[in-house]
């Protein structure tokens, strides 16, 4: 049994972002009031702000979670054209601030020209990396080569997508046969422009990222976008969310033994889905790949599962004032669970837009527990 919670975040303008850490004891919530929240959960299963501070000069696009062997680091991305990241400090036994912790701003990015759209750290097998997308259709990747000095960032790559960039996802696979590889959207509305999701792998030989693949099919805004984790398939799974929900299966195609360029892949897509009559805002799997949640405009959640023929159906419809659907069979649905904000009225939260951008997640949190979140449209609050 699931149970719909509603969580005063006291943001002053719309909420864009909630992401959970690791663990999923703790979220971050980023807001175009130009701040940052942290949430720690109690053993109650209360949620309660621990951290909130002014992070950018402009709306704050995404926030994001560093894995936790780098420590409790933060990134924020901001339509101020910078990127930042945080790091919680624990007062020391002499310090006024003993046993309290807070957060410090180790180095700000700032070599976008446009608006920074959106921040994800690289899978933790790749070290501390991250990579930000702007508006200026260019990705951008730095390390820390030195994981006890964050304040020292390097800019190692710089991709141009010739088009605006919208969202950006790793592909989590740490698998020795998959290099390393991102996939970035464009929210480009020129449906003239086609292939508004490409696909970069890193070369080991010329140590640069090159484009490996561009799916052509996809001509619409591409709002989000989510590769599924990967516990040993020998091929990608990536969702998209744009005028519906899609979902992609990437099938490496066997190089040849003197083959250098990048991966060809055989793109097929397993499934696509225009239940939301809406625009799709964003996509999230859970933990085991099992289960895909996305969001739109008609104020659900709906969450997708595909049986074991690869036929993907819809298994859950969230609304949200956590009251239930009927799902497409016509019954109602057992899970009907989604956490609510109290930053707007409920009715009206999933209509607002800021800097012409409109606040949606659907973000899942790691297994095993059951989550809440104060995100402003409704997110699902399970896995």
């Amino acid at each position: 049994m699931f149970v719909a919670r509603s969580i005063a975040a006291d943001h002053k303008d719309l909420i864009h972002d909630v992401s959970y850490d690791f663990h999923g004891r703790r979220m971050a919530t980023c807001s175009s009031d130009q701040s940052v929240k942290v949430w720690d959960k109690s053993e109650n299963g209360e949620w309660q702000c621990t951290a909130s501070w002014k992070t950018h000069s402009g709306s704050v696009w995404r926030v994001t979670w560093a894995h936790p062997e780098f420590g409790q680091v933060l990134a924020s991305c901001s339509f101020d054209r910078t990127a930042a990241v945080w790091e919680e400090i624990v007062g020391e036994s002499n310090d006024k601030q003993r046993g309290l912790s807070h957060w410090i701003k180790r180095t700000t990015l700032v070599d976008s020209r446009t608006s920074v759209t959106d921040v994800k750290f690289a899978p933790k097998h790749m070290g501390l990396m991250l990579a930000t997308c702007s508006a200026d259709g260019v990705v951008r990747i730095y390390e820390a080569p030195d994981v006890m000095n964050l304040s020292q960032w390097s800019l190692q790559h710089e991709i141009s997508c010739k088009l605006s960039c919208s969202c950006i996802s790793w592909n989590p696979s740490s698998s020795r046969a998959h290099p390393p590889m991102f996939a970035v959207g464009s929210d480009d509305s020129n449906v003239a422009y086609g292939g508004k999701v490409q696909i970069y792998e890193y070369n080991e030989n010329t140590r640069k990222y090159s484009k490996a693949e561009t799916l052509m099919t996809v001509t619409d805004a591409v709002h989000d976008i989510a590769f599924a984790p990967n516990l040993g398939r020998s091929f990608h799974v990536l969702a998209i969310a744009t005028k519906d929900v899609r979902i992609f299966k990437l099938v490496p195609l066997r190089k040849e033994s003197t083959a250098t360029g990048p991966t060809k892949f055989e793109v097929q897509i397993v499934a696509q889905f225009d239940n939301h009559n809406s625009q799709v805002w964003r996509v999230s799997w859970n933990i085991t790949s099992t289960l895909l949640a996305s969001s739109g405009d008609d104020g659900c959640v709906r969450l997708w599962k595909a049986n074991y023929m690869e036929n993907w159906k819809c298994t859950g419809i969230l609304k949200g004032d956590g009251s239930p659907l009927t799902g497409s069979s016509g019954q109602p649905t057992a899970m009907s669970t989604v956490v609510g904000s109290s930053v707007q009225n409920s009715q009206n939260i999933l209509n607002g837009m800021s800097a012409g951008r409109i606040a949606k997640r659907a973000p899942f949190a790691p297994p095993l527990r059951q989550l809440t979140s104060p995100k402003i449209n409704q997110s699902p609050a399970y896995y």
